[in-house]
Order: structure tokens, then C-alpha cells, then sequence
């Protein structure tokens, strides 16, 4: 108030008061007694005026400082008794004090000199974050969102616990659209009669009426073979706890009846306020399912996030060819249509995937254009080396062979490029090749992944019921103009994919693959020549051997062994010996963990069946089939990536037990 007292000198009135005296000496000059009288009038009213202001002066001071002092102990109250906790630290960072909002909230009598560690383990992290400076943490079952003032060394604690919920019933509520799709449908019940169908179409109604009134979830059948099903997150939540038991059920149930073996396919669009976003990506979904082969369910989100549950079995084989032969039809027609052609597999080459591009180039070559294999030569290891170098006498053909950066030099816009065994840009041998052309085809017998060629590809035949590629190119061959003739060399770079592939006809055989080897063996296919490509030298076998000894059971059938930590293994190595693990007695899934050439520490696994190691390998960034699958992880130690493996591992394991 000190600053109110000293008044501030009054200009308007200073100069006012001049100006009366120039007007009374003007007006004496003119007229003494009217300067006089103008003097006595303006004086009085100078006297009134200051005495007015004077008056006011006093009543306002006396106003304000009493405000003041009600604005003082409003603002006490107030700092004692806000509904939000003040936490004061130290240099040493603990409480030196508290407010009394927060001695309620902890319902202590004093937090002087307490840790921050006592009131929330948050409240250390937030501290040590550079760029964090607030978070919401629970204390005694209510929420608090923390903000910290780093300059003060100061605590904000809101008490958000309404907002918290109000939120998590928000997310809880949200609409979630899925598409439920019966696999086989049509092949399975074309045989039946009226009867028969009639039975199945009320079984499958009923078994899923049952499932969705079980959990609150409204479902309607659109389609003989597909159901439309309206839930919220909550009952998501609740589904994917129990693992999507549906699936079980529907298999189980389906194989009591004759044999049927329908199984489910299930595509679910969430986290999206839009209905057409979630039609969209429950469409989307169901097609990313039935490329994996179907007996799956993929939840979408609107983010991108992509979670996969079920494919506990192989995909069912399908019953016709017709597919083969339309896909075959448009891919003469995709060939013809472009100047040139460049058939290219994965990085690190295995022979599924030399000789799907052997025959790919082949089919090429059937409809007159020109077509060229891409190799990255540094790459060539192995058996895959002994075919090359069986492939480089025929000079004609061995020329056909060239480097990523020769490709690059020719491919044109109008140039077509054919991706084979692999669906995956980041694991093709070149990924600019496809931005270099619209015109792009995959070719694969893996489950399709959340990672996919992102241009939009022309054509896709992914079929993950095959061996391998190579039985998908031989059945493309079958169909191709026969105006050249398959090579016997071409035709045993085929046979050899598949071999290595099935383990010599032993895993994911179906009649389509012994119809696809003994087409290749009608064109002189040599199981003598792919016995010699196939052996291997002595240091190889030591090496494997030296693995197998590393091998540790985490849960019963499951063996796991790695390399050592100062050698580099090379990738073929790393599978083979996955697939003894799995010839041993009891071991039902196999994997083997090793350092790469590429820096990277590689996993291979490999299942019997009963543990699906696509989904363990998709868990740390790959993926493949239920019995072969692999990834490779940026890591300084194998046993960090084991230790993510087995984590891994137990997410599946428990999972199944739990459903």
C-alpha cells in the first residue's frame, strides 16, 4: 500500500490551473474587475475540485485495502485447502513439504523428509526423463495425473480418477465390426444333397448363435459361408483372453459330423469411430486370414496394428485346379504385356526359392520374352552354389543370371517383376526394383504377414496349403504355352525346392505335390544330381553336431540351441540343424539361434504341428508356416534373443493351454 500513498502528481490540474491564471492576467488587462471576479470563481472551484478528489482518494485507498487483506486470507485459505496436492522436494529430491490435500490423499500426518519412491514409484522415473514431464499414476485405487515443475522442483496431483473411467468406458464401448467366414464352404458341401447341407448350415448357424449370445455379441448370417458380427472392445477384450475358443469349437465340433472339417476364418476391424473405416478393416483382415490359410483370426486396427490368433492346423488343400490355371492364364498375359521380365527371390537363397525363379524364367521364355533371374552372387551358398554352378554350363541359360545393380540398368516402366517365395519387401534381394515398375507379381507358400509388397501388387498367388514355390511354378508351368519345352536341369532346380522344402516328401505334402513331382519327372527331373546338391562336406555336419549339444528343453518337446557367440553361422546351417533337433526323440518344435552373415542374429524353428512357430517367429518380427518359420533380430548377444525366445515361446504355450 505504500506505493498508493505517495500520490502521483496531477498534471491535468497543474495544467488547468495555468491556464486560469493566463486567462485572469488576459482578462485584468482588458477589464480589471471582471479579471477579479474571474479569479475569486476559478478559485473556489479549484478549492472544491481538490477537495472532491481528496475524498475519493481516501475512500478508494480505504476500499482497496481491505480488499487486499480479504484477497490475502481468500488466497491462505485457498493454498491450504485447494482440491489439487502440492509436493515441494528438496536439493536432496524429498518432500520437504506437502500440502494438506496430500497428507489426505496418503493419509499421513506429515511427508517431510519421505522418499518420492514412497508416494509412487512413478515419481523417480519422471524426475530422470528429459522429455517427460507428467503421467498418471494410481494411489489408493484413485488416479492422479502428476504434472512436475523441474525449475521449482515442484508436484502437481490432479485427481482424474472420473476422467480415467469415464475414458476407459469410452474405449470399453466402442463399436468393433466382424466378418466371420466358413473356409471351404463351397468345396465341402457341393457333394451334399438338400438334406445334408440343411444340417450343416443349422449346425454352423447354431454353434455361432451359441458363441456370440455367450458373449453379448449380435451376429447375422449374410452369406451361406460368412456371418456379420457387431461387438464392442470390451467383448474383444474378453474374446482374445480366451483366445478365440470359437475356433476350437467350430474344428472339433465339424470333425464329429462325418468327417466335415470346416474350420472358421474370422476378420475383425477396430479402433476406428468410423463404421465404413471398420467395415474396411474387418474386410481387410479376413483377406490378410485367408491368405495365411485360414483358421485365424486378425484383429485390425486403425494404426496399422495387426494381432493374430489360432492356426493351430495346416491349411486344408484345395480340391481343384482352377485357380492355378486362372492365375497361370493371367500371368501369360502380364508376361506378354511387358517388354522384359525379372524374376527375384529372397536375400541368402535357399533351393524353394533358386528354383521357383529357374522356373518362373522358364515360363517367361514360353510366351517369347525376355526374362532375367536376379542373384546376389555373394549370397550363393551351398547347395544353392552346386546348382548354380551345374546351371553355368548351359551357357545360354547361366547368362540369364544377373546382379541387382545390372537388373536396375534395364528395367524399364513397362518391365514386369515377379517376387517368388517370399511376400516381404524388406526380405526380397533389392527392394528398389519395385518402385522402379507398376507391374509387380508375388508368388508364395508362406502365410502372408503383417509386411507386404506396398504398391498394390497386379497379381497375387499366395496358396500357404503348398510344399513350397516351387510346386505353386510347376503348376503355373502345366498351363503355359508348351511351344518350348521344360530342360531336365529346370525341371531338377524345381523338384530340388520341393524336396528341400518337404523334407524329401515327409512334412506339408498333399496329393498336388506328388501330382507336381511326378510332372517335373516326366520332363527328366534327376533325383540322382539333387542327392549330390544336396550332400554336404564333414566340417558341416561337425559344426551342426556342435550346436545339438547346446540344446536346452525351456518346456517339455520344445528344444532350443544356439551357436556360439563368437562365430558366424551361415543361414542354411541354422535350418538344418533346426531340422534334426526335430527328428529327435520327444522334441515336438524345434529352435536354433545363431549369429548371421548379415550381423544379424537369425532364428529357424521348426514343429511337428502342435505348436505353431509361425506365430512364436511373427512375435519377434518374422514369420512362415506353422512347422517352418524363422526371423532375425538386431542384438549384441545370443542369449538376449534367447531369453526374447523363450518369452516368446511361453506367450504361445500358456495361450494354448488357456483356450
Amino acid at each position: 500500500m505504500g506505493n498508493f500513498r505517495k500520490r502521483p502528481i496531477r498534471y491535468p490540474l497543474v495544467v488547468l490551473f495555468l491556464l486560469g491564471v493566463v486567462a485572469a492576467i488576459l482578462m485584468m488587462i482588458w477589464n480589471v474587475w471582471i479579471g477579479v471576479a474571474f479569479i475569486i470563481v476559478y478559485l473556489g472551484v479549484a478549492y472544491y475540485t481538490l477537495k472532491i478528489e481528496a475524498l475519493t482518494y481516501k475512500d478508494t485507498e480505504q476500499h482497496i485495502e481491505a480488499l487486499s487483506y480479504r484477497m490475502e486470507d481468500v488466497g491462505k485459505e485457498a493454498f491450504l485447502e485447494m482440491p489439487f496436492g502440492i509436493v515441494l522436494l528438496n536439493d536432496d529430491f524429498t518432500v520437504e513439504w506437502a500440502n494438506p490435500f496430500m497428507l489426505r490423499v496418503l493419509q499421513q500426518e506429515s511427508l517431510v523428509g519421505v522418499e518420492l519412491d514412497t508416494i509412487s514409484d512413478e515419481l523417480p522415473i519422471l524426475i530422470n526423463e528429459e522429455q517427460k514431464n507428467e503421467t498418471v499414476v494410481a494411489i489408493h485405487d484413485r488416479k492422479y495425473h502428476i504434472y512436475y515443475k523441474e525449475d521449482e522442483k515442484l508436484f502437481y496431483f490432479f485427481d482424474v480418477t472420473k476422467q480415467v473411467q469415464i475414458e476407459k468406458q469410452y474405449l470399453a464401448d466402442r463399436t468393433v465390426l466382424a466378418i466371420l467366414f466358413i473356409d471351404n464352404y463351397d468345396e465341402l458341401t457341393s457333394g451334399m444333397d438338400d438334406q445334408a447341407r440343411s444340417v450343416t448350415n443349422t449346425m454352423m448357424t447354431s454353434i455361432v448363435n451359441e458363441w456370440a449370445a455367450h458373449y453379448g455379441i449380435f451376429v447375422k448370417r449374410i452369406a451361406s459361408d460368412r456371418f456379420m458380427a457387431v461387438l464392442n472392445e470390451s467383448i474383444l477384450a474378453e474374446l482374445e483372453q480366451k483366445r478365440f475358443s470359437i475356433l476350437d469349437v467350430i474344428r472339433e465340433r465339424t470333425m464329429m459330423q462325418k468327417n466335415l472339417s470346416l474350420t472358421l476364418s474370422i476378420g475383425i476391424g477396430a479402433g476406428s469411430q468410423s463404421l465404413v473405416e471398420l467395415g474396411q478393416l474387418a474386410q481387410s483382415g479376413l483377406d490378410l486370414v485367408l491368405g495365411r490359410g485360414g483358421d485365424q483370426v486378425a484383429i485390425k486396427q486403425s494404426n496399422g496394428k495387426i494381432r493374430f490368433y489360432g492356426g493351430k492346423t495346416n491349411p486344408v488343400e484345395k480340391r481343384t485346379r482352377v485357380r492355378a490355371r486362372v492365375i497361370s492364364h493371367a500371368l501369360s498375359d502380364l508376361i506378354q504385356d511387358s517388354d522384359q521380365v525379372f524374376v527375384m527371390g529372397h536375400k541368402h537363397p535357399d533351393m524353394d526359392s533358386i528354383g521357383a525363379c529357374v522356373g518362373v524364367r522358364k515360363m517367361v521364355a514360353m510366351n517369347g520374352i525376355e526374362g532375367f533371374v536376379i542373384v546376389n552372387f555373394d549370397e550363393v551358398r551351398g547347395s544353392v552354389s552346386r546348382l548354380m554352378t551345374e546351371l553355368e554350363q548351359k551357357t545360354d541359360f547361366y547368362n540369364r543370371f544377373i546382379t541387382p545393380d545390372e537388373a536396375l540398368s534395364k528395367i524399364t516402366p513397362k518391365s514386369l517383376v515377379v517376387i517368388v517365395d517370399t511376400h516381404k519387401p524388406s526380405m526380397v534381394i533389392d527392394s528398389r526394383l519395385l518402385s522402379r515398375t507398376d507391374k509387380v507379381v508375388v508368388i508364395d507358400h508362406h502365410r502372408r504377414g503383417e509386411e507386404f509388397i506396398n504398391n498394390s501388387p497386379t497379381l497375387v498367388y499366395m496358396e500357404p496349403y503348398a510344399s513350397s514355390t516351387a510346386e505353386l511354378v510347376t503348376e503355373l508351368l502345366e498351363y503355359q504355352p508348351q511351344n518350348e519345352k521344360l530342360l531336365p536341369l529346370e525341371a531338377t532346380a524345381l523338384l530340388s525346392g520341393i524336396i528341400v522344402d518337404t523334407k524329401s516328401f515327409t512334412l506339408r505334402t498333399g496329393a498336388r505335390t506328388f501330382e507336381a513331382a511326378s510332372y517335373l519327372r516326366t520332363f527328366g527331373a534327376d533325383t540322382v544330381l539333387i542327392q549330390r546338391l544336396l550332400k554336404e562336406d564333414v566340417g558341416t555336419y561337425v559344426e551342426r553336431s556342435k550346436i545339438i549339444q547346446t540344446v536346452q528343453f525351456p518346456y517339455t518337446g520344445i528344444a532350443v540351441a544356439h551357436g556360439e557367440e563368437t562365430k558366424v553361422y551361415d543361414s542354411v546351417l541354422i535350418a538344418q540343424t533346426a531340422d534334426i533337433l526335430l527328428t529327435m526323440k520327444d522334441v515336438g518344435a524345434s529352435f536354433v539361434i545363431a549369429h548371421r552373415n548379415d550381423g544379424l542374429i537369425g532364428i529357424s524353428a521348426r514343429s511337428l504341428g502342435d505348436i505353431n512357430v509361425q506365430l512364436v517367429m511373427e512375435k519377434l518380427g518374422g514369420g512362415g508356416h506353422l512347422t517352418n518359420a524363422a526371423t532375425q533380430m538386431k542384438a549384441e548377444t545370443i542369449e538376449e534373443v534367447k531369453n526374447h525366445l523363450i518369452e516368446a515361446i511361453s506367450e504361445i504355450v500358456e495361450g494354448s493351454k488357456e483356450s
